[in-house]
């Protein structure tokens, strides 16, 4: 379940972010990188993290 962003702290929405964005090392199966256009989750999700943006507003802009 996503941490929502008015009742978790930075670290549980980090904790997230990293567990469920973690590099497989699998690039021909994973498709992370080409979903987030070559960027980094960490950066991706950076407002979710510190709070600024729900989770769904940033991924959102990552759908096709």
């Amino acid at each position: 379940m996503i941490p929502d962003i008015a009742s978790s702290t930075k670290e549980q929405r980090l904790a997230y972010i990293r567990e469920t964005f973690r590099c497989r090392n699998d690039c021909d199966s994973c498709g992370l990188c080409r979903v987030f256009r070559g960027q980094e989750p960490m950066i991706v999700f950076a407002d979710y993290i510190e709070g600024k943006r729900t989770f769904q507003e940033i991924a959102k802009g990552y759908r096709h």
